[in-house]
């Protein structure tokens, strides 16, 4: 049988555990013309839940869906050639006509678009240093997106990138194109929730009250517990509930790592026996072994003082108040300073993440790792 505990590309329904509620929502807003916020932390199936609505009937049989991940992007260039790269190649390839309206279009490119010798059709061999003015092109994008066929959804992940962006009113440039599209409504996803809840929450900025803001949290335990009962027991295998609980509780209901854990007990569990708690913590062993080699990587680029401010809030699993006497002397760190400059190097790597006044390592199998 298919395994169903799918860690990469596209989730059939049939595999898609829970997220009624927040598909239901999310499919709703963007069609009846509102833009979404989507914030959770990494690896807790952001991507996952907008390419599930990207294949509901709502939307693909009456939209044009394009996403762009801009994580690794650095500029405003990047994100224009990558935004440009994705109009081209999901717009321009409904039609010639649609091909050549995008070309024309986007004059300040025309003479960098290659041709193909066999239908003489355009292609984007674009490269980004051929993109001079970022702003005049990024307006000749949302022209395209405004002609096209189709209304359009985008989805852009990892938003607060922009925030990192070394050019000046980013987030108003962006939002007065945004703002003045009729053809087509964004969802903007991030993971970094104080960035993102800054970028869309405070009054004082461009993106303020623009579009309907959704906090992923972890598929509910029960949930997760069905949904792996429910496949186990269609494949002639049995359950332990306490097993399944056990490693939800292990890594935070991080859906990724369950996704790994069960793909891995799925495929060595033989026909006719029963998942139990040593399946799981061997499975969590090898997890943990496997990224064993980049974990150590991770460390050995840290400061003696980072590492020492990692290894405590690991042990503490969520810490508060980290830089008061009680913190420092219950963890032999140095002083307050110290930690303030270590923790401010450790939320710039993505290592760390803070939520209401809590610091927590934003990848649960590293904080398992570093207890070990």
């Amino acid at each position: 049988m298919e395994n169903p505990f799918v860690l990469v590309g596209k989730i059939k329904p049939a595999y898609f555990c829970d997220r009624k509620e927040e598909s239901e929502r999310m499919v709703r807003q963007v069609t009846n013309g509102a833009n979404v916020v989507l914030i959770s932390p990494r690896r807790l199936g952001k991507t996952g839940l907008i390419d599930f609505c990207f294949e509901k009937p709502q939307i693909k049989q009456h939209y044009q869906t394009i996403f762009i991940d801009i994580l690794r992007t650095s500029s405003l260039n990047e994100f224009t050639y990558l935004l440009g790269r994705s109009v081209f190649d999901t717009l321009g390839r409904r039609s010639q006509k649609m091909m050549k309206r995008i070309v024309a279009t986007m004059r300040s490119l025309s003479g960098s678009f290659g041709y193909d010798p066999i239908n003489g059709m355009p292609t984007f061999d674009i490269r980004l240093g051929d993109i001079t003015n970022p702003e005049y092109t990024l307006e000749e994008i949302f022209t395209c997106i405004e002609q096209a066929d189709k209304r359009c959804i985008i989805a852009v992940d990892e938003f607060q990138q922009i925030c990192n962006y070394p050019e000046k009113n980013i987030e108003a440039l962006l939002r007065t194109h945004i703002q003045r599209s009729t053809n087509a409504n964004f969802i903007f996803s991030g993971s970094e929730r104080h960035l993102m809840g800054n970028m869309f929450l405070d009054s004082a900025r461009p993106f303020y009250n623009s579009a309907d803001v959704m906090m992923l949290s972890p598929i509910p335990e029960e949930k997760y517990l069905a949904f792996v009962k429910q496949h186990f027991d269609e494949s002639g295998r049995q359950v332990d509930d306490e097993a399944v609980l056990n490693a939800y509780q292990a890594i935070e209901g991080n859906t990724y790592y369950l996704q790994k854990i069960f793909h891995d007990i799925y495929a060595c569990l033989d026909t006719g026996a029963t998942l139990q708690t040593s399946h799981v913590d061997e499975a969590l062993q090898r997890l943990i072994g496997e990224n064993h080699q980049k974990y150590s990587e991770i460390l050995s680029r840290l400061s003696l003082s980072q590492k020492e401010l990692l290894y405590a809030i690991a042990e503490e699993g969520h810490a508060r108040s980290i830089t008061s006497a009680n913190f420092i002397h219950r963890h032999h760190l140095k002083s307050a300073s110290s930690i303030q400059a270590a923790t401010k190097k450790l939320l710039e790597y993505h290592i760390l993440s803070i939520e209401a006044g809590t610091y927590y390592i934003e990848d649960q199998l590293m904080q398992r790792w570093l207890v070990q």
